[in-house]
């Protein structure tokens, strides 16, 4: 922890903290990615949350509506890469010589940012390629119901599908776990601010006891 700047306080020039721009560029792209995930929120509801049995007609939806998402053209994808490149830059910017602020509550951004960002890798867009493969309707799978993609286990469609919305539901934890953090260090910002003022005023005398003072010297 010796790359924490103690000496660098809520005033000092250099202070990064929830009013900089390196804030925005978090905030924006975890709200932009928030947004997708909760379009997606009414497929992933009837897998996670409802209690009524799935149709083999939902999988076939929804199974349609990924493969039209993954195989979007690739404009799509590279403005994805550029939003969380965007999320990153704004972090090691905060963290870049940080104070204990930007430590306690920019480090914990980046872990669960982090998190986050292996979670769409590793589950996500592996989950999306397999659906866009094609591979549980070939008849190999449903022979034996069995697969495997580069050497791992592929999921049948109605597992992978719910690992999908589950992931989903991760990803979206992790996010609001990142604007909790940053409103987090809003307020302590704030609580310091209102805590100097207060000492400020209390080591001021008030008028009235400015006029007496004045008084006692004539």
């Amino acid at each position: 922890m010796g790359f924490v700047d103690y000496s660098k306080s809520t005033k000092s020039k250099d202070y990064r903290g929830s009013t900089s721009f390196a804030t925005y560029m978090i905030i924006g792209p975890t709200c932009f990615f928030l947004g997708i995930l909760f379009a997606s929120f009414p497929y992933d509801f009837p897998l996670l949350w409802s209690k009524e049995p799935v149709g083999d007609a939902y999988y076939q939806q929804l199974e349609t509506h990924l493969k039209f998402m993954h195989q979007s053209p690739p404009l799509i994808g590279r403005i994805l890469n550029i939003m969380v490149s965007v999320g990153f830059t704004g972090l090691f910017v905060k963290l870049f010589r940080p104070s204990e602020a930007n430590f306690l509550f920019d480090g914990a951004s980046l872990i669960l940012y982090t998190i986050g960002v292996a979670v769409y890798i590793t589950n996500t867009v592996k989950g999306l390629r397999t659906i866009s493969s094609g591979l549980w309707e070939t008849e190999d799978f449903k022979k034996t119901q069995e697969a495997t993609v580069e050497g791992e286990f592929v999921l049948g469609r109605e597992d992978s599908l719910k690992v999908l919305a589950a992931s989903n539901t991760i990803l979206a934890l992790v996010l609001i776990g990142v604007l909790v953090l940053q409103a987090g260090q809003w307020y302590a910002e704030k609580r310091d601010s209102d805590e100097e003022t207060a000492t400020v005023d209390k080591k001021e005398p008030s008028p009235s006891g400015k006029a007496a003072a004045n008084k006692k010297k004539q």
